[in-house]
């Protein structure tokens, strides 16, 4: 729980609460895993777009089984493994959350738990920023921003399943290599001095799609390796810092800006979260996107993940799991 906001190894507090009941159309959901994004140390800062009154419960992709549903809700779904947002105050670092019924979906069984929580929130973010809002094909030059990362990695696998090639950059010997590993056809340092010229080597024409959830002087590099007519996609900004872009500078080079807040679409266009979440699910069971899982705790360390997370100091995803035996290292 969240009383007052703060960093997350300040604020959360663990503690004893009633089960929140459904209210119409939505789910009561047994949490099996919840997956650990930056959207939540932001939620604990009190800096996200939703604002929840303390005190609430953070976690904000998660997958488990509908114990119990709310007025106009399909009862049928009682028993049923899902993926989906929860409704805050009641969020997926709990062993009980709520769902709206129109955000769930099932998961396939071809996907364990573990991997379903980082599936939703994480995955889609990378499918839309590249499929919806950058229109990717077969052939473009992707350049991913903090490339290491949970939403990063996605779209290092989501770009590779979509036939790109694909430039990973991320901070740190170690880091830069498990880019490499997930499939980037290029990994770089993004701390180099040469990083810039090392796109252009690889890519004289520019860079097609910069997928960019860092913000800072990760897009204003982005800006001088972009391509004619390529698209920044600015995701978040994960280094503290939102660039004030130049739009003259975008005027003389004809590229398009292009920002993503992907729960927009949960309202605007649901019927396009429930194909792009078909195919991520889809991807996922034929093994062309492995979602890069590097630490699997109990609930309890959420505080520890979630500074872990806001310092810079994880890989890939960290899950929380409610049952001890599913605790373990992954990667």
């Amino acid at each position: 729980m969240v009383r007052e906001c703060g960093e997350p190894g300040e604020v959360l507090r663990w503690e004893d609460m009633p089960v929140p009941r459904p209210a119409a159309g939505q789910l009561c959901v047994r949490v099996a895993a919840t997956s650990c994004n930056f959207a939540d140390v932001l939620l604990c800062r009190g800096d996200y777009q939703q604002k929840p009154d303390p005190p609430f419960t953070p976690g904000l992709e998660l997958c488990g089984v509908v114990e119990a549903v709310g007025a106009d809700a399909d009862p049928g779904l009682i028993g049923t493994r899902v993926v989906g947002q929860p409704v805050l105050p009641h969020g997926g670092f709990a062993e009980v959350a709520v769902l709206d019924a129109a955000d769930a979906f099932g998961v396939p069984d071809e996907v364990d738990d573990t991997a379903a929580a980082t599936l939703h929130l994480t995955y889609l973010t990378a499918w839309l920023g590249l499929h919806r809002r950058a229109a990717v094909q077969a052939g473009d030059v992707v350049v991913v921003t903090a490339a290491a990362g949970g939403v990063g990695s996605a779209a290092v696998q989501v770009a590779r399943a979509a036939g790109a090639k694909v430039i990973g950059i991320a901070s740190g010997a170690t880091k830069v290599e498990t880019v490499r590993r997930l499939g980037a056809d290029l990994a770089l340092d993004g701390t180099s001095a040469d990083a810039i010229a090392r796109v252009r080597d690889f890519a004289p024409a520019g860079a097609d799609i910069v997928f960019d959830p860092v913000g800072g002087s990760a897009y204003e590099a982005a800006t001088k390796y972009i391509a004619f007519e390529g698209t920044i996609v600015v995701v978040g900004f994960a280094s503290g810092t939102i660039p004030t872009p130049r739009l003259n500078h975008a005027f003389v080079k004809n590229y398009t800006i292009a920002g993503l807040h992907w729960t927009l679409y949960r309202r605007q266009n649901p019927a396009l979260i429930a194909r792009a979440q078909a195919e991520i699910f889809a991807l996922a069971a034929e093994g062309t996107i492995d979602p890069l899982i590097t630490e699997c705790v109990g609930i309890d360390h959420v505080p520890t993940a979630l500074d872990n997370l806001a310092g810079g100091r994880t890989r890939g995803k960290t899950v929380i799991r409610t049952d001890p035996e599913h605790l373990r290292f992954i990667r």
